[in-house]
């Protein structure tokens, strides 16, 4: 983006609307603006950045803040190499105040429809709003709402069961028995933040073994062997992680997280990215994070695992994942997968709702904050070259 930019229209009075007001969303109105397009952020919250302001203090972005950063304006170098959850947050604020973006707080959109006319789309907002838009780009975003289990017998338990989206830091857990569920990135760095934040005892419940990679390497980051081996053959990648994993990571068969017997790659296809290390190696070498079975049930005070094992932990938290929760807002469409998620994302659009885009659905190896950049430049490219109604 350049001084350069052409002016955007501000009277015209069928924008693109961006729904949702976190990096993907911001990313893809900062580029239709740097090319004249008139975009109209819709957040549902009273700020920017909504969702990773929710997210526990200790967490850092797990990619590198020079391959981060969002179009038009680079991440501050004091804020560090690995950018944490606050200066995300700072960098989302300036973004919208760098690009004079366009941002309506407070207004939630609940369905997308085509236009009478055939010629937009049509937003029901809260408040009884109708809003007409000559395209819309859906930012909703990858963790958008907290999954838990129906695990038999949860509403009886009586400790303490909270999703990982309630978890800030250690202080209440101070002293106490818990019981971390799910061995992704969220739940293994929560488990090490509860180690060092004085937990009396740590297990963490494993149902499928992750795959394990360091996040720095002799200074070389994953994100950079992500971004070099995304279009490789999966059985390369996969040849070669089984490689890199032996050399990198110790096998901690004995302490209760064997090496996976699926290649990391084709891991990632399926949709789970590794888990990349801020101490969990160290926490299950020394025996303060132990490694369970998958939960099945709970049973009043007790927690029943896979292998038959009765658990009374003080509290579980649950770090099982987000639903996308787009079916309310376009599901009737048929623009979602069996999964719930865009059969297209960026630039692409699906045959039966041109002009309707979707980014930051996809969890790439390469770094969700590099591919929505990417996707945002895409997308506004793509809309620029489409004359708006009346043009």
């Amino acid at each position: 983006m350049s001084d350069s930019a052409p002016a955007t229209d501000l009277t015209e009075d069928r924008p693109v609307y961006v729904i949702g007001g976190g990096p993907g969303g911001l990313a893809a109105a900062a580029s239709l603006r740097a090319r004249g397009v008139r975009a109209v952020v819709l957040e549902k919250s009273g700020d920017v950045g909504a969702s990773w302001r929710r997210h526990y203090d200790r967490l850092h972005l797990h990619t590198t803040r020079r391959w981060s950063a969002l179009p038009g304006l680079a991440m501050p170098r004091r804020f560090g190499r690995w950018v944490s959850r606050d200066n995300v947050v700072r960098y989302l604020e300036k973004y919208a105040e760098h690009h004079e973006l366009e941002v309506v707080t407070g207004v939630e959109v609940s369905r997308v429809d085509r236009a009478a006319d055939g010629t937009g789309w049509l937003l029901t907002a809260s408040g009884g709003r109708e809003l007409t838009g000559r395209a819309v780009v859906v930012a909703t975003g990858f963790n958008h709402t907290p999954r838990i289990p129906d695990w038999d017998g949860r509403e009886t338990f009586t400790g303490e069961l909270v999703h990982a989206a309630d978890y800030r830091d250690p202080a209440p857990y101070a002293g106490k028995d818990v019981l971390v569920v799910g061995v992704g990135n969220t739940g293994a760095e929560i488990a090490v933040d509860l180690v060092e934040g004085g937990a009396a005892r740590v297990r963490l419940a494993v149902r499928t073994v992750p795959h394990i990679v360091r996040r720095s390497t002799a200074g070389w980051p994953a994100q950079a062997t992500g971004i070099l081996v995304r279009r490789l053959p999966v059985r390369l990648v996969d040849r070669a992680g089984r490689l890199m994993a032996r050399v990198a990571v110790p096998d901690l068969s004995a302490h209760g997280l064997p090496r996976p017997d699926t290649g990391l790659y084709s891991r990632v296809r399926q949709g789970a990215i590794p888990v990349q290390d801020v101490g969990l190696i160290d926490a299950v070498k020394g025996g303060r994070v132990l490694p369970v079975a998958a939960v099945e049930s709970f049973d009043k005070d007790a927690v029943v695992l896979a292998d038959g094992t009765r658990l009374t932990p003080d509290a579980v938290i649950a770090a099982t994942g987000y639903l996308r929760a787009l079916e309310p807002l376009v599901g009737h469409l048929g623009v979602l997968d069996e999964r719930g998620r865009p059969v297209v994302h960026g630039a692409r659009t699906p045959k039966q709702a041109p002009g309707l885009y979707f980014t930051g659905f996809t969890n790439p190896i390469s770094g969700m904050f590099r591919e929505m950049a990417r996707d945002a430049e895409k997308i506004a490219s793509r809309i620029a070259k489409v004359p708006a109604r009346g043009r």
